[in-house]
């Protein structure tokens, strides 16, 4: 148990410290994008007058290390600062469109999880089969796929031609549940396409791994059955890798839904970053880069302890 509890401690660890890293590659790559919020919104009329009194105003007269630390130590006080564009505190701009990010990543991954572990089971179930090798060509064509190609095959077919979906995710505060999950059923479904392939593929490379082990060729010696074999024999012992990789696939769920917002002009957290960013709003920039970094280490974090947990082995690597 102490190992247990120093493992875990060394992940959270190496956690946190990562995620000091990534606060300032964030900081370093707003920095780096062409033009400021005052080239921005003063364009052709401004004087120098003009623009050092914003840029006093702003605070971005100050070297960069002072606002970085400044920064830095407000963020982890849950102070995001304040919007360039309408002097509103950060953390209400991205409140609601949090949420809506999550719904989505939340509802793709209801989809994805039972999906990809159903057919990693039946794909090692009945490997090397036609099946197989129908979902693993699937899969890899998957795979191979950019969120924004599978978008937009999925809003010409059943928007355009089928007329069964909307091809826009229109959500407003009052929309009810089910107006929700129809309008938001072709993106949950794009995200699904593109996560899916690797949980599956996980899940049945896992599996089949183990049915070399010794104890898995006794249970055939004693009559087992294949469906049993691997649901009662197999499946536990690959609980390791398989939650490791649902775990990832949940994170990317969450940092990988720009893409698909911006193509189904969905209010939620990327679509308010790519806004962000081309009015040069560096506060709301910052902040929702760091959201997504802190959800992303937080499940890979997630991902490493219940990896842990669940396969003791790793305590004693010898």
């Amino acid at each position: 148990m102490i190992q247990i509890v120093r493992l875990v401690a060394q992940r959270i660890a190496l956690g946190l410290f990562t995620l000091l890293i990534v606060t300032l590659l964030i900081f370093l790559a707003v920095e780096l994008l062409p033009g400021d919020f005052v080239d921005a919104i003063l364009r052709q009329g401004r004087t120098q007058e003009s623009v050092e009194v914003l840029r006093r105003q702003i605070g971005l007269d100050q070297p960069a290390y002072v606002r970085y630390f400044s920064w830095l130590t407000n963020a982890a006080q849950g102070d995001l600062g304040y919007s360039f564009s309408n002097e509103r505190p950060v953390s209400d701009l991205i409140g609601n469109r949090l949420y809506n990010t999550f719904f989505l990543a939340g509802y793709a991954a209801a989809m994805a999880v039972p999906v990809a572990l159903t057919f990693g089971i039946l794909a090692a179930l009945y490997r090397n089969s036609v099946f197989d090798r129908v979902v693993n060509i699937t899969a890899l064509s998957a795979i191979s796929s950019p969120e924004f190609l599978a978008a937009y095959i999925l809003i010409f077919v059943f928007s355009i031609q089928l007329g069964w979906l909307p091809s826009l995710a229109h959500i407003a505060i009052d929309t009810s549940l089910w107006e929700s999950l129809k309008l938001l059923f072709l993106p949950a479904v794009t995200l699904t396409l593109v996560t899916v392939a690797h949980m599956m593929r996980m899940t049945r490379a896992a599996i089949i791994n183990l049915m070399t082990s010794p104890y898995i060729e006794m249970a055939l010696l004693k009559g087992v059955g294949p469906k049993r074999l691997i649901l009662r024999h197999a499946l536990p012992n690959a609980l390791s890798p398989i939650v490791n990789v649902v775990a990832m696939n949940l994170a990317y769920l969450v940092v990988g839904v720009v893409v698909v917002e911006v193509v189904f002009v969905y209010p939620g957290l990327g679509q308010l970053l790519v806004d962000s960013v081309s009015k040069r709003d560096m506060p709301v920039v910052q902040a929702g880069c760091l959201v997504f970094a802190v959800t992303y280490i937080g499940l890979n974090l997630v991902a490493d302890i219940l990896s842990i947990i669940t396969n003791p082995r790793l305590l004693n690597p010898s």
